[in-house]
This record gives structure tokens, sequence and C-alpha cells, in this order.
């Protein structure tokens, strides 16, 4: 592994940053990010615990979002119920409003159960559709069924001709706020059958007057005729209530096709918001930024100033050959993790795994006056780190790994190369090449970790303080030659060395 980096090393000054595939992030999928803005939240909270599925966050979204679209109906649900009561007692004569009154009650009920079980999280998903059932079979009943303190006789066929149908809209429209399509769907199928259910229990009554368009003789009757059939208290018009049924069904189908277009808009920009949190891996979330506003990121070439960072495991050669493969990728997965954490926790942008190591960068491509502390501070991050790691490690009776880390801070170039159709952001320079090169230094000093004097002079002018803090663990090396350099370069080490086996002692001393 150590011959294959040098290899790398000695290529040209390009190092890919990430690669940015062209549309994949445009400005108006981007500007609609908001609606998926809680799947991000859940997205990014979850990024620092134990990593999960894209569609087991995304299912456990719905269900949150569920949750909260049931205490919304409910609130309607409550509102609305509150409302017909006070109608109720303003337009019907008491007794008769008690009775309606009392079944708007029960409505409360219905309506309170679901949130109840649901709060003790006994709910399930079936449970939903029973709730919706009971609540069109008590609406069917409540609007058809005779008043009882009712104190004239009125044929129950006449319920039919005060329009209280109606009624069946708000309860569908209700269930919008479940964001179940299905549901909605359910809804408009048992609400059907239930206003059958009712209208085949009053055609079943022996005085009731059945109209059908279709029956021999209908298109024959004249007008006065049809004025009487009209005025007939127990007339039941098939043609009327059909209309009713269809356009019923019509209204359903229409809400339950609005909350599955919904429920796929989510999932889309779900999944653009998770394209957002991919990069976020590898960016800081101002760069994250944007990129998400720009159709061409970085097309401007840009030159400033950064701190370069390398690390990678020490001896990983020798050591894989002792391990399994399965044992390699585990290591290599907790080193990274490792590496990553701390990269971002201290501003980094995490430019790309190499093997067993990682390139950062600190202050691309945008950067800030805290860039070289905030590299410094990474490197003493990792190597604290590092030693916890290896504890754990040891408790449970397996090898210790050691990390070795150069960083490097000047010039660099900034830009898109590539085409139009792939691009990649590359940070060039001297600086990177020097980086790489100290953090092969670190093996012929043995030395954990090796940064440069340029890092200890901007850190010391900007904050002293601050600066004798991070660097009461390095000691100044002086001058030394990095490979492939004609000129040398003053270095500072960190105190923590690697193990005498690692390291490749220099031939000539150290200068002071």
């Amino acid at each position: 592994m150590r011959r294959a980096h040098r290899r790398k090393s000695r290529r040209p000054l390009v190092i890919p940053v990430r690669s940015i595939m062209c549309g994949t992030l445009d400005s108006r999928g981007m500007n609609d990010m908001a609606v998926a803005e809680r799947f991000g939240s859940t997205m990014r909270n979850r990024s620092r615990r134990k990593p999960r599925s894209f569609p087991t966050l995304l299912n456990e979204t719905f269900d949150r979002h569920e949750r909260e679209g049931r205490r919304l109906q409910l609130r309607g649900r409550v509102a609305a119920l509150v409302a017909i009561y006070i109608l109720v007692a303003v337009i019907a004569p008491y007794p008769e409003s008690f009775y309606y009154q009392s079944l708007v009650i029960v409505f409360l009920l219905t309506g309170f159960i679901p949130a109840m079980i649901d709060r003790l999280g006994w709910l399930r998903n079936w449970h939903l559709y029973v709730f919706v059932t009971l609540d069109f079979a008590l609406i069917t009943v409540m609007m058809l069924y005779p008043n009882p303190f009712s104190p004239a006789d009125y044929p129950p066929q006449l319920a039919l001709r005060f329009e209280t149908f109606g009624y069946f809209f708000v309860l569908i429209a209700g269930l919008a706020f479940s964001d179940q399509p299905r549901l909605v769907l359910w809804g408009g199928f048992v609400g059907i059958v239930s206003w059958v259910v009712g209208l085949t229990w009053l055609a079943s009554l022996p005085d009731s007057v059945i109209y059908s368009p279709f029956a021999p003789g209908s298109s024959s009757l004249d007008l006065s005729e049809r004025i009487t059939l009209i005025a007939n208290p127990a007339l039941i018009d098939l043609s009327v209530e059909a209309q009713k049924i269809v356009v019923f069904g019509i209204v359903a189908t229409i809400l339950a096709g609005g909350v599955a277009r919904s429920r796929r808009l989510v999932w889309r920009y779900a999944a653009i918001e998770r394209q957002r949190l991919n990069l976020a891996r590898y960016f800081p979330p101002a760069t994250v930024d944007e990129l998400a506003r720009d159709d061409l990121p970085f097309a401007e070439i840009r030159e400033l100033d950064a701190a370069i960072l390398f690390a990678d495991v020490v001896g990983f050669t020798r050591w894989s050959e002792r391990h399994t493969p399965v044992e390699t990728i585990s290591l290599l997965r907790e080193v990274h993790g490792l590496l990553e954490e701390a990269i971002f926790r201290h501003g980094g942008t995490l430019d790309k795994f190499i093997g067993d190591g990682v390139m950062a960068t600190f202050g691309t491509p945008e950067p800030v006056p805290q860039d070289p502390l905030n590299g410094v501070a990474c490197v003493n991050a990792i190597l604290t780190d590092v030693a916890a790691l290896n504890e754990r490690r040891r408790a449970r009776g397996a090898e210790p790994v050691q990390i070795a880390i150069g960083l490097h801070y000047g010039p660099v170039v900034v830009g898109n190369i590539g085409t139009e159709r792939r691009l990649e952001l590359a940070v060039i320079g001297d600086t990177v090449n020097a980086a790489s090169r100290l953090e092969e230094l670190t093996r012929l000093v043995g030395r954990a970790a090796v940064i440069s004097d340029d890092v200890v002079a901007d850190i010391r002018r900007r904050d002293p303080e601050a600066a004798d803090r991070l660097l009461a663990d390095f000691e100044y090396l002086g001058d030394n030659q990095l490979e492939g350099r004609r000129q040398e370069l003053a270095v500072w080490a960190s105190r923590a060395t690697l193990a005498a086996h690692e390291s490749r002692l220099p031939k000539r001393p150290l200068r002071p």
C-alpha cells in the first residue's frame, strides 16, 4: 500500500475532490426541497447515529408525518363537529336537536379513541380502516333513521329531501389529512356502501315509492304526474341518489389522487435531499448550499489559501496480510469513520478516500480565517480519537492501529475540470503535493503527525493563545528535505510516536 501511495504522489497535482454530475441538483429541485425538510432533518439527525437505510428513514418520516396528519385531522374534526353542534341547536327545534347533538358527541368520541390508542402506541394501520367504516355507518344511520324525538311522524324517506348527504363530503375531506390514498379510497368505498345499504332499507319499506328513469312508463309521465310524484314524501328517486353516489365517488378518487401525488412529491424531494446529504458527507454545509444554489458551481477558477491534510493507516499492507478480507474491510470502515467524523467536526471538506487513507481540505471551496486552526485542531482530534479507538480495540482483544498525518498550508487553485456531462472539483498546487510528502515523512521521523511551519506561523499570527494550546504536543524539527521537492521545508512533529518497526530513521540527523 505504501508503494502504491508513492506512485500516486508522483502523478500530476490534480486531486479530485468530488465528482459532480451535471443536472443532478438543479436549482428548481433544490428550491422545492423545502417540502422534504422533515425528511432532511431526520437524515441529518440519523447521520450522527447508527447508519440507517434510505427506505427505512423515509418510512419513519412518513409515519411521523401521518401521525401529525391524524392530529391535525382530529383538530379539524373537533372544530367541524362543534360548528355542526351549534348549527343543529339553531335550526332544529328541541327535543329533535337533542338526538342529533347526542350523535355529534358520539362522533367526537370516535375521533378521540384512535388518538388515545395512537398515543399509547397501540394503533395499527387496520384500526384506521375500522374507525372510518364506523364513521360512515354512523353518519348513514344519523341521516336516514327517523329521529325518535321528533314530535311529527315523518316518513323515513323524507330524509332524502333534506340533502344531508353533504356531511359525507366533510368526512371524506378529513381523510385527506391521513396522507394515505388507500384510506381515502376506502372511505369513498364504505361511504357509498353505507348509503346504498341505507337506501336499500328505505326502499324495503312498504310505503316507499321508487322512481327510476329506466323503469317502464317513467318517460311517459306528463307534467302533473311528475309534480305529484315529486311531492310524494315517500319517494325514492334513484336517479338523484345515483348522482350523489357517483359525485361522491369522483370526489373521493380525486382526493386519493391528490394524496398519492403528494406522497410521490415527498419521495422525489426526499431523493433530492438524499443527494444533498450524500454531498454533505464530502463537503461542509456551506459548500453543499453553494452546490445546491448554482447550476455550475465552482465554474470560475479561483486561487486561495487552504490547509491540506493527508492521513492513512501505517503498516496497512502487512496488517491486511495477517487478516481476512472481512476483517480488513471492517478496519477500513472503522478508521474511515473516525477520520471523517473528525474532519467534519472541524469544518473540513472530505476530498476522497485513498485506499486506507483520506485527503481533506480546510478552506476549499470557501476559505475562512480559522482554516489553519481547524486543520491543526483536526490533527489533534485524530490523534486523540485513535488513542481512544486503540483502547477499545485492546479491550476486545484486537490489534491496535496507527494513523500517520501530514498537514500543510499554502496557495491552491480550485475549480471545475472535465466536460459538461461530468465535472470534477479539483484542488491543484504545490501545497497538495507537500502535504502528501509530509504524511510520508512521518515514517522517517517516527512521529504520528507532521505539520509544516507555514501552518504554525499562520495560526500564531492569527491567535497566539490558541496556537500555544494546539501546539502543546508538537515540537520543532527544523528543515527537512521532502521527496520530489528541491526546497527543504521546516516542519513540526507530534510527540506521539510510531512503533519502532514502522519507522524508517533518517540516515542524517535532523537539524534542530
